[in-house]
């Protein structure tokens, strides 16, 4: 089979590898519009689940991601100038730039094509059996079809933005800082020995409240070591990589698309779906989509059922960890919700902050439940049962609102017509 794979990021490089392993007839090329080792971004995060699939899948290209990783198991969480510690999974640190290098290096290996400062475009659209769009989320693949495919994007509220910096935090680091604007509060977790990244998040009145939204990249940087100087230990904050341009402030957009297939023409990573960063999942959904699209296109010899099988696969997969997602980034859009609990009951939601549940119980309630739960089996089930239930009722109330939004705006729509 001929595969054409549109964006050189990790979806893409893993999918090659895959591929090439399976049956090393194919031909594989992967096309990137960026020149290699130019990637922005510094730090991704993945957990021990994702480790053992590479390892089941390429152990080669899992051992050299392996020890190119960072690793903690405890989490610590700074409120003003109280400080909470707790142990957590062990999670894992790696720089994109690392691992994008391990994964062209290994595609290279198996004697996949990479093509670097290649745009696609419809002029030059790569003949193939097989043609992946990886190309992210503003996919250029996908927007060529944008009618078929249904891409909807949902903005976040929050802005955020991601930094890097020398200091080598020990724990994955939580820091919630008050100002006279409101609370801001930082991410930070290490991905190599000498480098960690930090994610910075605030409310749009606390950003604009200080003036981050016209400061530029220096006065912006120098104001937030200010503000998080607790856990920076004098270490600067460090913006994109010279030639990158300056970082820049954003909100999130949640993209769903309604199909992820089209003919030949199949969606991948980011390009398919994104999900909150403050998770952590996006490159394991990434490689895991590589995955089950490698497995599906092995198991099913007609493309189409193919694709079919890898978009209700991952569709499915995806729900729970979209739900926790979603939850995620609204339990900090409510922080003032929880900040001023206990330090320990208020780190223990932030580690609940996934729950459809927590939304609509009071938070100290919620604690002593989730507390109580942990040693009653019993009731562990019941909060398990409960709170998907009241998310499906609230999801259903939204969808219902918005449809009923949606018909008398038509209608007002039609009067003005007539």
């Amino acid at each position: 089979m001929k595969v054409a794979c549109v964006g050189g990021g990790p979806a893409g490089l893993y999918l090659s590898i895959l591929l090439k392993r399976q049956d090393p007839s194919h031909d594989i090329t992967v096309h990137e519009r960026n020149p290699e080792g130019s990637t922005y971004g510094w730090g991704v995060t993945y957990w021990r689940g994702l480790l053992d699939k590479l390892h089941e899948h390429d152990p080669e290209s899992a051992r050299a991601i392996q020890e190119a990783s960072v690793t903690w198991n405890e989490g610590e969480a700074r409120v003003r100038d109280l400080v909470t510690r707790r142990p957590s999974d062990e999670g894992f640190g790696i720089g994109r730039h690392r691992l994008l290098e391990i994964l062209a290096a290994r595609a290279r290996s198996l004697g996949v094509r990479l093509e670097f400062e290649r745009e696609i475009t419809d002029e030059n659209l790569p003949e193939a059996d097989l043609l992946v769009a990886g190309d992210g989320v503003h996919s250029t693949l996908r927007a060529r079809h944008a009618d078929h495919f249904g891409a909807e994007t949902k903005e976040g509220r929050n802005h955020y933005i991601w930094l890097g910096t020398s200091k080598v935090f020990d724990s994955f680091t939580f820091a919630f800082a008050e100002t006279d604007h409101g609370w801001i509060w930082c991410y930070g977790y290490a991905f190599s020995p000498e480098r960690s990244t930090c994610v910075v998040e605030c409310a749009p009145e606390t950003w604009a409240g200080l003036g981050l939204d016209e400061a530029d990249e220096a006065d912006g940087l120098a104001l937030l070591e200010k503000l998080f100087a607790d856990i920076l230990d004098g270490h600067p904050l460090i913006g994109r990589s010279a030639g990158s341009g300056s970082a820049q402030w954003l909100n999130f957009r949640t993209l769903t698309n309604r199909t992820w297939q089209r003919d030949n023409l199949v969606l991948l990573g980011d390009a398919a779906h994104t999900t909150h960063y403050s998770i952590g999942a996006g490159t394991t959904l990434a490689l895991e989509d590589a995955i089950a699209l490698a497995d599906a296109l092995r198991e099913q010899s007609a493309l189409p059922q193919a694709l079919a099988r890898y978009e209700r696969q991952r569709k499915s997969e995806l729900l729970s960890i979209q739900s926790a997602a979603r939850y995620s980034a609204q339990w900090y859009e409510n922080l003032t919700r929880y900040i001023d609990l206990p330090p320990e009951q208020m780190f223990a939601l932030l580690g609940q902050r996934h729950s459809p549940l927590l939304p609509y119980v009071p938070p100290q309630l919620y604690y002593r439940i989730d507390k109580a739960a942990g040693q009653l089996e019993a009731l562990r089930r019941f909060k398990r049962w409960l709170g998907p239930k009241v998310a499906r009722t609230v999801h259903a109330r939204e969808l219902s609102a918005r449809a009923s939004g949606a018909r008398a705006s038509d209608a007002r729509a039609s009067d003005v017509r007539k």
